[in-house]
């Protein structure tokens, strides 16, 4: 099980240059250029490696210039209303790319869904279920 060692060495190492990433920013906000270029490595890395990383840390990466984004430090962060749904809005201050998340408490992601993982039953081979159809919201109007 070789494989699992190697892997869980390369989250560590990923794990350490986006903690080193932090802790730059958090003694001298003026070393951006620093934490940028770990953030770079930590994405090259990822992507060599062909490694998942978790949304939480792929949403706190510019994907445009890998600067941590920092609100009030290295982005700006905004709520905004679309079409009755509710998005948090983040615009990198470095290249001025920008990000937007939907802001639903109800909303789960994709792999946090029990569709999304490999179900292995005794007795079975694994099998995989397709990804559901996504449902229009249903937008009901107001009591008058």
């Amino acid at each position: 099980m070789a494989g699992q060692v190697k892997d869980r060495e390369a989250f560590q190492r990923l794990s350490f240059l986006y903690q080193a990433a932090h802790c730059v920013l958090a003694q001298d906000p003026e070393n951006q250029a620093l934490a940028r270029f770990y953030c770079h490595t930590e994405r090259t890395i990822a992507k060599r490696l062909v490694l998942r990383r978790d949304p939480s840390v792929k949403r706190t990466l510019c994907r445009g210039c890998s600067s941590l984004l920092i609100p009030g430090l290295t982005c700006t962060q905004r709520q905004r209303r679309c079409k009755g749904q509710r998005w948090t809005v983040q615009t990198c201050l470095t290249c001025q790319r920008s990000q937007r998340f939907l802001n639903d408490p109800e909303h789960v992601l994709w792999g946090d869904r029990p569709e999304a993982l490999l179900r292995i039953q005794a007795g079975e081979r694994s099998e995989t279920t397709t990804a559901p159809v996504r449902q229009s919201p249903t937008h009901s109007s107001p009591p008058s």
